[in-house]
């Protein structure tokens, strides 16, 4: 029987092997990344997981109503908060971080799971913990762009929870019972906040 076209070369062969291996590849990254961008519960926040020995897992709302908004000064750069949340011995984390310079946010846990931030596991179950870059004493840390971003968060986690966008639920660390901590500290603009996240 005479062959009709000519059989591929080796060369061909392989040659149409790597294509189809670098679209595959193309294909799954283009996956991946899209799975990335899902971690996620609030656009635009990268995904920089605390370490699973610094939070419960859990689902809420399901499990746990969402109730509040608590608002921490981390007293360390942003690097160093994520870096603190990241270590296993710590016993601490945040579900977002908010940079000084840009509002950029890191997303560190799961708005569905509790992280171990208000130190009260009452509040802990019922809250989304928002660490801010900066220090209470030094009010230039305390950026447009940082209570942009915060405040737009915020607004955002109050709707998705029907969360009351006032200062009875969006709270500072300090005002959350028993605790020992001073943040977000008396320079921190509640009005200004309370009015950016209104008009979100």
């Amino acid at each position: 029987m005479e062959r009709t076209r000519p059989l591929p070369s080796r060369r061909r062969l392989l040659a149409g092997g790597a294509a189809l291996a670098a679209a595959s590849y193309a294909l799954l990254t283009d996956t991946r990344a899209g799975a990335r961008a899902q971690d996620v519960d609030h656009p635009g926040a990268e995904w920089r997981p605390a370490s699973g020995s610094n939070y419960t897992r859990s689902s809420r709302p399901k499990a746990h109503p969402v109730d509040y908004v608590v608002i921490h000064v981390s007293q360390e750069t942003y690097a160093d908060t994520l870096g603190i949340f990241q270590d296993p011995q710590k016993n601490v984390s945040a579900h977002y971080v908010v940079r000084s310079s840009d509002g950029h946010l890191a997303q560190c846990v799961r708005e569905a799971d509790i992280a171990w931030h208000a130190g009260n596991w009452d509040y802990n179950t019922r809250s989304i913990g928002i660490e801010h870059e900066g220090w209470v004493d030094k009010p230039a840390c305390f950026t447009d762009a940082l209570y942009a971003s915060s405040a737009a968060l915020t607004s955002a986690i109050c709707a998705r929870y029907g969360i009351p966008k006032n200062r009875e639920h969006i709270i500072g660390h300090h005002e959350v019972p028993g605790s020992d901590h001073t943040d977000p500290g008396p320079l921190w603009d509640w009005t200004r906040y309370l009015q950016l996240v209104n008009l979100m």
